[in-house]
């Protein structure tokens, strides 16, 4: 289990080194180095991500750098979108599953090789509110099918729509990311469930505090570093990924 452990520990190094993007590791690394079934992994993510996501916005709650309206109309609906995406889990292949995974790791590159930072504090205030509704339902429902937290997606939203400062941004991302995950993981206990598969608790429990750990170690480092390299070169890493999931899939 030793690389499983390195695996937990890369997650949370990349959470607390890139702000988002981090969890997208958490499903490969469960599926290649601890060999659990697709599903069984990307319910496990979820609880994963939800824990360690809830954890690194704490200090974020502290500080005051919540915008709790954009979690009420960004971060519920997407609980609700999240639910949603886990029972359709249930109607398709885990195959299937990894495959739009892939295709979620391409955007999630794209993302990364983007600067949003240069729009900070633009003055997209004025975005109209159901539009920033279904957003929050359709990254919720991306959640819930292939078990990622989806902050590459929400922290550009909430930048772009909202006219968050990025500081802001990271940690509404973070409390939005923490619901959706916990609505999608109470989900899959029923579809697993169906496929008579069940959650390793010790593994998922461990899993997060090493990613914890990691993610407490990788905000020192980020601190040093340039957050413009570190997100490219994340990129390249999800794109070599990306095609390594569709190889073995297809």
């Amino acid at each position: 289990m030793l690389w499983a452990w390195l695996g937990a520990l890369l997650v949370g190094v990349s959470l607390g080194l890139l702000g988002s993007g981090g969890s997208i590791l958490t499903v490969p690394v469960l599926i290649y180095l601890v060999d659990e079934p697709e599903k069984v992994a990307i319910a496990e993510s979820l609880g994963i991500v939800g824990i360690i996501s809830l954890a690194g916005a704490i200090p974020y709650a502290i500080k005051k750098r919540i915008h709790w309206k954009s979690v009420l109309y960004f971060g519920l609906p997407g609980m609700a979108g999240t639910y949603g995406g886990a029972f359709l889990a249930k109607y398709v292949s885990g195959t299937l599953q990894l495959l739009v995974f892939a295709g979620v790791m391409i955007v999630a590159a794209v993302m990364m090789f983007r600067n949003y930072r240069t729009i900070e504090g633009s003055s997209y205030g004025d975005y109209p509110r159901y539009k920033i509704i279904m957003e929050g339902i359709g990254v919720g429902v991306m959640t819930g099918f292939v078990g990622v937290g989806g902050g590459f997606l929400i922290v550009p939203a909430l930048v772009l729509m909202e006219g968050l400062p990025i500081s802001l941004a990271v940690g509404t991302s973070l409390v939005i990311i923490s619901l959706k995950s916990f609505s999608g993981f109470y989900k899959y206990l029923d579809v697993l469930e169906t496929f008579q598969l069940s959650i390793n608790w010790s593994l998922l429990l461990i899993f997060s505090a090493i990613g914890i750990l990691g993610s407490l170690a990788g905000k020192k480092i980020g601190d040093q570093l340039s957050q413009d390299g570190l997100r490219r070169g994340f990129a390249v890493f999800l794109v070599i990924m990306a095609a390594y999931i569709i190889y073995m899939n297809v």
